[in-house]
């Protein structure tokens, strides 16, 4: 059972070749893991993961092709799985692109206070009792 690749192995190695030839379709990887992985034994669907990419692109945009995965996992479909694997590539490499780096300073995607924080105020001076906010406000300061 060692032999057994997990679905993170597919991904690193479809990363692998992408890096041998970036210039290279995803056709081409596509084809490649097929190749590569057709008569092994199928990925096991409780490992049904890719490394986290959250620092790159958002976890809906890394994880997309897995669903797909464990259709081909479910199917026993080789070809199925790269297909998954190359949406998940795909996603992870060209979300940068188009967006630019989502761990740029510049760029505030991960602060989910940005648009509730007028709302939260009102709320909160509304509900909570002006002692309890001054101590909030304290602790939040140390």
């Amino acid at each position: 059972m060692s032999n057994q690749a997990t679905v993170a192995d597919i991904f690193r190695r479809a990363l692998e070749i992408r890096a041998a030839n970036p210039n290279g379709d995803y056709k081409s990887v596509k084809s490649q893991l097929v190749s590569e992985f057709s008569g092994k034994p199928f990925p096991s669907p409780s490992k049904l993961t890719i490394p986290e990419y959250d620092n790159i692109a958002p976890e809906e945009d890394w994880t997309a092709g897995l669903p797909v995965v464990l259709r081909g996992i479910q199917t026993e479909s080789w070809e199925e799985i790269a297909h998954g694997i190359i949406i998940s590539l795909e996603q992870v490499e060209n979300y940068p692109k188009m967006s630019g780096r989502e761990d740029a300073p510049e760029k505030e995607w991960r602060n989910r206070d940005k648009g509730i924080a007028e709302a939260e105020a009102k709320n909160l001076s509304k509900w909570m009792p002006e002692e309890l906010m001054a101590m909030a406000k304290r602790n939040v300061k140390s």
